[in-house]
């Protein structure tokens, strides 16, 4: 075929196709059916693969770059990306507009827009090409997210005008798109995601964009920084020369010159936010002139011609029917509230965590009790008050077990925790969640036996324990529901691979308390078998650098125990690798060394798996730095029950929220 006659055809369908993109993925008007857009991809796939000489980095077909990075470089912003000061009540808004007409006269436009729930980025477009992505970071440097960003589909690679252009937005996970990626890790046997912001913020941070491609985001443009060689007038003007490049706006934008309005619209919004399928904590309220804006400036974090909105947290009334404890893989008790069910925040809520026995004694929490409930940062179920006026003396106080209610093993509680803890090493409870962390992803990485086949397993007396999995056979599983010929060989064969894993992973499988990643590495990398590792002395594991002795009297303490034993013993029967290659050493990178170095963290309210000296050790033994107060060069601030004012100064400055569950996923610990 003619070269020109080629590449004339190569562009005509790169432009059907961006069409295409900007029609589905930013005015979500599709005009053609999905199966005709899967042969122009891959009609021009072919070409470029036939082709060659006829590469562009800006082709729909080049959204998701190639190998893992090691990590991510700084971007320096061009001009500062601020936040936004908060308000909370009608007052606050009023005060707002005086400020605001009190310095430019009584003649202003309001614009307002939804404050979507997401993470902050800047874009940057060369000649309509889009050249660079970053992270807002702390404001003024960020991080370099480009590959990531390329595989946002309602991010255009090419702009419909050639303009060199710097716009910023908010990146964002739908609710449909969170609750089927939090069933999918779930079947995975992968810690879940607590809300759809965290999941778009661990999305952006993958350092294997192909991760990020599976993740499904979006992003709503809210700001054009900076244009070549355009006068604007107004917010709206931008806005609408953003919508002409082929950029995805906010979805919501209305001008008014009424306060009273804004306000009226703050309201209905808190009650109808929820309707949306998408996250959104708030209203932004900007002044619609800009030169106006640049009379009111800024103060040195943020801009006096803009506020937020933010929606205060929904509160409940239900009642405790009844309190259950729920046993975790390192044997921890933790009471749940059974409760009448209510919508909260957009969900169904009928069960919160009561966190450990300290927590239940300081609210005096009573089966039978009416209580307000809440979600915290509209993320976690938690009990705010017990209504003890409503109470009739029919109550019942709880207590805590003396005895594990799965196993009826003894229940201890060690010093200097807040956790109950069964002292049965063969406790079903525990069995079931050690099998699911045994085949996760950082462990043995079993693919296809997630938490629903686990309990088939265990139901149809399959397996007692992790070990048990390698004597599966193919006729047992057939059987199983929703198994089937191809998934029950899938399985197998998953299984198979899985001995070939180097030790480091077999030993953060085995579940050792306070033996993350990290942790099983360094101790792997040392000892190189297993064996080694079981006859070592505490003196002789803390000899490794980050290896304290709680953690080293836990290793030994593993090792002692009958049932753990046994355990091993079915492993080295089955022919499971029990050494680490030497050659992995030189794979441990600096950043795998100080995965946390120099990010802050900020601990608040009560956790229940660690006390704050526990996370404080936790933190630092991972280069990570502990403060005692909330600011803009703050990283991470890890919430427990009752967080107080630190959590309201985390979310007015955008600063990351995670809770437990989460840090345990960080850490790798899976306690």
């Amino acid at each position: 075929m003619d070269k020109d006659k080629v590449r004339i055809q190569i562009e005509s369908l790169r432009e059907e196709i961006r069409y295409h993109n900007y029609r589905y993925y930013v005015l979500d008007e599709p005009v053609i059916s999905d199966s005709r857009y899967d042969i122009l991809i891959r009609e021009l796939v072919e070409l470029e693969q036939k082709y060659p000489e006829f590469y562009a980095a800006d082709s729909p077909t080049q959204r998701v770059g190639g190998a893992p990075i090691q990590g991510f470089d700084t971007v320096v912003h061009s001009s500062p990306m601020q936040s936004l000061a908060n308000a909370f009540s009608a007052e606050e808004l009023w005060d707002f507009d005086k400020r605001v007409k009190n310095l430019v006269g009584n003649d202003v436009e309001y614009v307002v827009e939804y404050k979507i729930d997401g993470l902050s980025v800047s874009l940057q477009y060369d000649g309509g090409l889009f050249v660079k992505g970053a992270t807002r970071g702390d404001g003024r440097v960020g991080e370099d997210i480009t590959e990531n960003l390329k595989t946002i589909k309602s991010i255009p690679l090419r702009l419909m005008k050639p303009y060199s252009v710097e716009v910023r937005g908010e990146v964002f996970m739908s609710k449909g798109d969170f609750g089927r990626l939090n069933e999918q890790r779930e079947l995975d046997g992968l810690p879940t995601f607590a809300n759809p912001r965290n999941a778009a913020a661990g999305s952006l941070r993958q350092l294997d964009p192909r991760i990020t491609a599976l993740r499904h985001l979006d992003i709503f443009l809210f700001n054009l920084e900076y244009i070549e060689d355009q006068t604007i007038a107004n917010h709206m003007d931008t806005m609408e020369k953003m919508k002409d490049l082929g950029l995805k706006i906010s979805p919501f934008l209305h001008v008014t010159n009424s306060i009273e309005e804004v306000i009226s619209l703050c309201r209905k919004w808190t009650d109808r936010r929820h309707d949306l399928p998408y996250d959104i904590d708030g209203l932004v309220i900007k002044v619609n002139s800009l030169s106006q804006r640049r009379t009111l400036g800024s103060t040195s974090r943020t801009p006096r011609w803009a506020i937020a909105y933010k929606f205060p947290a929904q509160q409940e009334e239900t009642k405790v029917r009844d309190i259950e404890i729920q046993v975790g893989r390192t044997g921890v008790l933790t009471p749940i509230a059974l409760m009448d069910p209510i919508s909260v925040a957009g969900s169904t809520v009928s069960r919160a965590s009561l966190h450990n026995e300290d927590y239940l004694r300081d609210k005096d929490i009573r089966i039978g009790d009416f209580v307000i409930i809440q979600k915290a940062g509209d993320i976690i179920p938690e009990v705010v008050e017990v209504l003890t006026e409503r109470r009739t003396g029919d109550e019942m106080a709880f207590n805590m077990p003396k005895s594990c209610p799965v196993c009826g093993a003894n229940v201890i509680r060690l010093e200097g925790e807040a956790a109950l803890r069964c002292t049965g090493s063969a406790c079903p409870a525990q069995q079931r969640r050690l099998i699911i962390h045994f085949v996760s992803r950082d462990a043995m990485d079993i693919e296809g036996v997630g938490p629903a086949v686990v309990d088939q397993l265990i139901a149809n007396g399959l397996i007692g324990d992790a070990g048990d999995l390698y004597n599966l056979e193919y006729d047992q599983l057939v059987h199983l529901e929703r198994m089937g010929h191809k998934s029950a060989g899938n399985l197998l064969k998953s299984i198979e691979e899985s001995k070939t894993r180097e030790l480091e992973h077999l030993l953060f499988g085995l579940g050792i308390r306070l033996v993350g990643v990290r942790t099983a590495r360094l101790i792997a990398l040392q000892f190189g078998h297993l064996d080694k590792i079981m006859g070592a002395k505490e003196d002789e594991l803390q000899a490794i650098d980050e290896i304290g002795p709680k953690i080293a009297q836990s290793i030994v303490a593993y090792f002692k125990e009958d049932q753990n034993l046994r355990l091993i013993e079915k492993l080295k029967n089955a022919k499971i690798n029990l050494s680490q290659h030497p050659d992995t050493l030189l794979a441990q990178t600096d950043s795998d060394a100080q995965r946390w170095d120099d990010k802050t963290f900020v601990l608040t309210g009560t956790l229940s798996g660690y006390t704050r000296s526990q996370a404080k050790d936790l933190i630092e033994g991972r280069g990570g730095r502990v403060t005692g107060s909330v600011s803009k060069n703050t990283d991470y601030v890890l919430v427990g029950s009752d967080p107080g004012g630190k959590l309201t100064k985390a979310m007015e400055l955008g600063v990351t929220v995670i809770d437990e569950e989460e840090f345990r996923s960080m850490l790798g610990t899976w306690q």
